[in-house]
């Protein structure tokens, strides 16, 4: 695992994201799946870290990797639950969303994908919508 510091160029938002290596970063960047949490904004880029400086010996050293490794597992275990019980909408999720929340549409749960400026758009209307943590592959886009 590694741990980057990204900034979104729109509002200057800094937050960690943490990726299995320099390269999956790389993929998933190219692929415009990482995004701010705050504001959604697909436009982000590694930010200036400090460097990683050991601890003193009689200093913690934080969480120990396999805790780590659980914790990780944890919430993509939790995530995959919430998607096998929610319905993939695709691209038409900003429009679901909103027809949902207007009482237009039936309440369920849904997933799919939207641009940062939709999901802007469905927070400002306060309609709450989220990203998720991990990257999902859309059944479309399966092997």
């Amino acid at each position: 695992m590694i741990i980057f510091d990204l900034k979104c160029a729109p509002q200057g938002h800094v937050f960690e994201a943490w990726f299995g290596s320099s390269e999956d970063y790389e993929r998933q960047q190219a692929r415009g799946l990482v995004s701010c949490p705050l504001c959604g904004s697909a436009e982000v880029a590694k930010a200036p870290m400090s460097p990683a400086v050991g601890a003193k010996g009689n200093q913690g050293e934080g969480l120990p990797p396999e805790q780590v490794k659980k914790l990780l597992g944890a919430m993509a275990d939790a995530q995959k639950k919430m998607l096998e019980t929610s319905e993939h909408v695709g691209p038409r999720f900003a429009d679901e969303a909103r027809a949902i929340h207007l009482g237009e549409a039936e309440a369920r749960a849904i997933h799919g994908q939207a641009t940062p400026e939709q999901a802007g758009e469905l927070r400002e209307e306060g309609i709450p919508v989220a990203p998720l943590p991990f990257p999902v592959i859309a059944p479309e886009e399966e092997n």
